[in-house]
């Protein structure tokens, strides 16, 4: 399979010790379940996948317990240690990395502008506990369990990935999508090893919104991620509460993650251990690994959970944990019939939606780091049985399934009713108004590089095209003019370009010009952002010469979802993608990252830099270059 026909189809702590006892006694570190409910249900039917030996839906939903720390200058110990969890009941446990030896972490439940101080303490002992393997994708299924055939010998063309097995815990903590001083965000090259500490205080001066903290240490954040160093952080308001949601047990945090598990090579049964086995792409000489897509589908640590449900309304906070997969969300029962419409989308990654917006006819598209708050009415599915489950999927691949609802058989006479407003303190972003014209604009080039890999440049506008590799030209779709921009830096360490001065707006422009190649979910730290316009385009981008062989024109604006319009940090950019997206970078100073959410696209090169200074102090900050994309207003549109 060549690269492109591949990508285009793509689309309070605790010891270590005594977790594990805790693991080993009870089967699993986090083993808490809702609510049993007394009323029948109807069988328990799921339908035939590639399921590997687990019976799906066999387990109930776990729910990570739930800290509320208060306001103060207490410090909150959160550990991450090294345990043991039961992923499903009918597999061997697992060894993973933890916060508080839960997988995933606690959910930190906080009111807005209260204050918490935390220490996030590397209390873990030993190597990464996943074996990582690369694997073409001509040994189809590369996403399959095992990587040894039945005499213990690795299969064909598959390759140990060297180093990974003697990776110490050196970990840093970001909280995604929170407004802090960069000194809080942990910084990727700021990890600390085991006994260290990372003090953070965090401010929540935030509207209310659905957070989550996860690893983010310098190129190896897929890693440390994907052994299980993840958790939802909640932000709550007035406004929230005023809209008086389902709470309690009716209010339950959806963390989705992918999973992939070794096997015994002589008889093929699942080990439990970790498989990080990523697919390789052949580009001229080389093979290029893509992103990790795995065969389990986990929620909440468990592969394919149930939960029984009420006839009433409930809330749910959806987080998609996954290092590399897209998932397209339909609600559909067992004969197949899709249930979307009882779905009402009141959140996305930076807060409350203004009104409700229902699920896409085609399903709910949601990348790497994307989470959505989510209203379903049960009340009409009585006696089903229903579940979401991934349209993206390959049949014989990855199980498309990920949970299983069952509701049970009765009225509970819900009279809730679905507020027509959700957020009035909701302002849409608008050229000239809330944005206004005075306004920097960063341009981001999202390209394939000439080794096969997916790339990312800062560029900087210039007045002719200065020949040469790293150059995009496009035609301005409003004026007709040719644009020039060339590349200004490409890896991390490159001199930082992007300068956004304290309190000022800046338009990102993500355009995606590489012929063949993945969506990029990008995320900016430090701002909540809103899109303003997605445009498609035909690429005139070369490979080989590493630039436009053309101004790229025949731009067709795409209609935004209804709940594209809300706050985001993290927007998907598909190939033959120009976004626009506005933030105000009020909050916090300092110098902070942005990237692409796809953690093996992150550690690949897939990151770069900026800084958020007082313009006071800018006018005296001497730097190289002098970039397009600094504190001075560029060109807009």
């Amino acid at each position: 399979m060549t690269a492109g026909a591949f990508f285009g189809a793509l689309a309070l702590g605790t010891g270590a010790a005594a977790m594990k006892a805790a693991a080993a006694d009870s089967g699993t570190a986090a083993d808490t379940t809702t609510e049993v409910l007394a009323a029948s249900v109807k069988p328990r039917t799921a339908p035939v996948g590639p399921n590997w030996g687990l019976t799906k839906f066999l387990d109930p939903l776990r729910i990570p317990p739930v800290i509320k720390p208060t306001n103060g200058s207490t410090v909150l110990p959160i550990n991450a240690v090294d345990t043991q969890v039961r992923l499903h009941s009918q597999l061997p446990l697992t060894d993973v990395w933890a916060y508080n030896g839960q997988f995933p972490g606690p959910t930190i439940d906080i009111a807005s502008g209260s204050q918490v101080r935390i220490s996030w303490t590397n209390a873990v002992d030993g190597t990464m506990p996943l074996v990582a393997v690369e694997a073409p994708v001509t040994a189809a299924p590369t996403s399959s369990p095992g990587y040894k055939d039945a005499t213990g010998a690795l299969l064909p063309n598959h390759t140990i990935i060297d180093g990974v097995a003697d990776l110490p815990a050196w970990t840093a903590v970001h909280l995604h999508g929170a407004n802090n001083n960069a000194g809080n965000d942990g910084w990727p090259h700021n990890g600390g090893l085991q006994n260290s500490s990372q003090l953070v205080q965090y401010q929540n001066q935030q509207p209310s919104t659905t957070l989550f903290y996860h690893d983010h240490a310098m190129a190896i954040t897929r890693f440390n991620f994907h052994a299980g160093l993840m958790g939802m952080y909640l932000i709550r308001d007035a406004e929230e509460t005023a809209l008086g949601l389902p709470t309690g047990a009716r209010e339950i945090p959806l963390i989705l993650s992918d999973r992939n598990l070794d096997t015994v090579p002589a008889t093929g049964a699942l080990t439990g251990q970790l498989l990080f086995k990523v697919p390789t792409v052949p580009y001229g000489a080389n093979n290029v690994p893509a992103g990790f897509s795995g065969p389990f589908n986990a929620v909440n640590g468990g592969i394919w959970p149930h939960l029984d449900v009420q006839t009433r309304w409930y809330r749910f906070r959806l987080v998609n944990a996954c290092n590399a997969r897209i998932y397209t969300l339909n609600l559909v029962d067992d004969a197949g019939v899709n249930h979307n419409a009882a779905i009402h989308l009141i959140g996305t990654d930076g807060g409350l939606l203004p009104t409700p917006a229902p699920v896409p006819a085609g399903g709910l598209i949601v990348a790497p780091a994307e989470r959505f708050d989510l209203l379903i009415d049960f009340r009409a599915l009585q006696g089903l049985n229903v579940r979401f489950t991934d349209a993206r999927t390959a049949p014989g691949t990855t199980e498309p399934d990920l949970i299983q609802f069952r509701v049970e058989n009765r009225d509970r006479g819900d009279t809730y009713a679905l507020p027509s407003t959700i957020s009035s303190s909701y302002v849409r972003v608008a050229e000239g108004g809330t944005l206004p014209a005075d306004h920097d604009n960063v341009w981001v080039g999202l390209v394939m590089n000439t080794e096969g890999h997916p790339a990312m440049w800062d560029l900087e506008e210039v007045d002719t095209d200065p020949g040469g590799e790293g150059v995009i030209q496009i035609t301005d779709p409003g004026t007709g003019a040719t644009r020039t921009f060339r590349r200004t830096a490409e890896l991390f360490d490159d001199t930082v370009q992007v300068y956004i001065n304290h309190n000022r707006w800046a338009v990102w422009n993500f355009i995606q010009v590489a012929p063949i190649g993945p969506a990029h979910p990008m995320h900016v730290h430090l701002t909540r952002f809103q899109a303003l316009s997605r445009r498609s385009f035909t690429t005139t981008f070369d490979i080989p010469t590493a630039r436009t062989t053309a101004p790229i024109s025949g731009f067709t604006n795409v209609p935004l979802q209804q709940w594209e319009q809300g706050w985001k940090d993290t927007v998907l950019v598909n190939r033959g993608e120009w976004v626009q997206v506005a933030g105000k970078f009020d909050g916090g100073t300092g110098e902070f990252v942005y990237h692409c959410h796809i953690l093996d696209h992150e550690d690949d090169g897939m990151m770069r830099p900026f800084v958020v200074h007082p313009p006071e102090v800018a006018m005296f900050h001497m730097r190289s270059g002098g970039g397009g994309n600094t504190t001075m207003p560029g060109m807009k549109m």
